[in-house]
This record gives structure tokens, C-alpha cells and sequence, in this order.
């Protein structure tokens, strides 16, 4: 006794379109026992990634694109601190003292 799918309400169309996709999803486990893969879609398997090491991915995926258009990348500017120059100074003043201490 087989009724014309345009006689259905809407709450037995949407069964019988669930019923479907459960047929559906059956044949194709059904499929892939008989061709011998047995893998199906398990979902997500818990794996997290954090947003630190996100950042670190998209910043190497950002700078090898950079490399590869020709891009250089933009450096941030180094600041050498008060102690630094000083002890540079000072090495100099001694080094331009030994060289006229030798005319």
C-alpha cells in the first residue's frame, strides 16, 4: 500500500527524508566493508590546537609567502641600551688612544 509522496504531511516527509539518509549512510558503510576500507569518519578526535601555536603557524605561513613573493620581512629595530654604547665609547676612546700613542 504505497501512498503518493504529494499526500504526506510535512512532518512525514521530514521522516521519511531522515529514514533516507539513515538508508543512505548504511549503504555506504555497507560499501566500504565490501571493497575492504573499513574507515569512516569518526569525527573530531579531540585533538586542540592552542592560539599561541596558531599564531606561530600562520606568522611562518605569513613569512614564507613573504620569501617566496620577494617580500623582506619587516624587521623590528634594534635598540641598543645606555650601558652598551657607553662600554662601546669607552672601548674605542682605548682604542683610538693606543693608535695616536703610536704616531
Amino acid at each position: 500500500m504505497s501512498t503518493p509522496i504529494s499526500n504526506l504531511s510535512l512532518e512525514q516527509l521530514k521522516i521519511a527524508i531522515s529514514i533516507r539518509e539513515q538508508i543512505e549512510a548504511l549503504q555506504t558503510q555497507l560499501d566500504n566493508l565490501a571493497s575492504g576500507s573499513a574507515s569512516t569518519y569518526r569525527g573530531k578526535t579531540g585533538r586542540h590546537m592552542s592560539p599561541a601555536a596558531r599564531a606561530r603557524i600562520s606568522a611562518g605561513m605569513r613569512a614564507k609567502w613573504a620569501a617566496r613573493k620577494g617580500i623582506a620581512p619587516k624587521l623590528k629595530k634594534r635598540k641598543m641600551s645606555a650601558a652598551g654604547r657607553a662600554a662601546i665609547r669607552a672601548a674605542q676612546k682605548l682604542r683610538w688612544a693606543k693608535v695616536k700613542a703610536g704616531k
